[in-house]
C-alpha cells in the first residue's frame, strides 16, 4: 500500500494536480457523471471565478447523519474551494442526473467527525490527510481546521 500512497502523493506534490492528476480527474469526473461509478462519488461542477465556465471534477460524496458533504482532501488553499467561495456556494452535482445544490461550508469545530467519515470510505484521501482512518476522533480534531468541508444542500429546479 505504501507504493499507492506515494503514487497519490506523486499526484499533487505540488498542492495541484500534476498533468497526469489533470487527465486522471478528467476520465473520472466524466464516468462519474454518467452514473457508471458507486453511488457515493460524483462530479462536482463549479464556476471558475476567472473563466466563468463550469468546471467539473470528481468528488467523493461523504454522508453522515442524514446529510451530505464534499471536502477538499488536499485543504484550503485549492481552486474549487476558490471558486466555490467566488461563486456564493452554487454548484452542480452529477451522479447520472444533474442536480443544483448549494454548498455550506462547515465550520472547523464540527468537522472532524465528517472527515473521520471521508477518511474511511476515500482510500484516495488518505495519503493527503495525515490522520489514520482508525484514529480517535480528537486527532481529525486536530487537522480539523485545515480541510474544508462543505454540506451539500439540494436547491430546488425552478421553471
Amino acid at each position: 500500500m505504501r507504493g499507492y500512497d506515494n503514487y497519490l502523493r506523486w499526484l499533487y506534490r505540488t498542492g495541484r494536480p500534476n498533468w497526469f492528476a489533470r487527465l486522471q480527474n478528467r476520465w473520472s469526473a466524466r464516468v462519474f457523471a454518467a452514473g457508471i461509478a458507486p453511488r457515493w462519488v460524483a462530479a462536482l461542477g463549479v464556476r471558475g471565478r476567472r473563466s466563468g465556465r463550469l468546471i467539473w471534477f470528481p468528488v467523493v460524496l461523504t454522508d453522515l447523519d442524514g446529510a451530505r458533504y464534499v471536502v477538499s482532501m488536499l485543504g484550503q488553499n485549492v481552486n474549487w474551494v476558490r471558486n466555490v467561495a467566488a461563486a456564493d456556494g452554487r454548484a452542480e452535482l452529477r451522479h447520472g442526473a444533474r442536480e443544483r445544490v448549494h454548498l455550506v461550508a462547515v465550520e472547523p469545530e464540527q468537522r472532524a467527525p465528517i472527515l473521520r467519515r471521508y477518511v474511511r470510505i476515500a482510500p484516495g484521501a488518505r495519503p493527503h490527510i495525515p490522520v489514520s482512518r482508525h484514529a480517535a476522533l480528537a486527532d481529525f480534531e486536530r487537522v480539523a481546521a485545515k480541510y474544508p468541508v462543505f454540506r451539500i444542500e439540494s436547491e430546488p429546479v425552478s421553471g
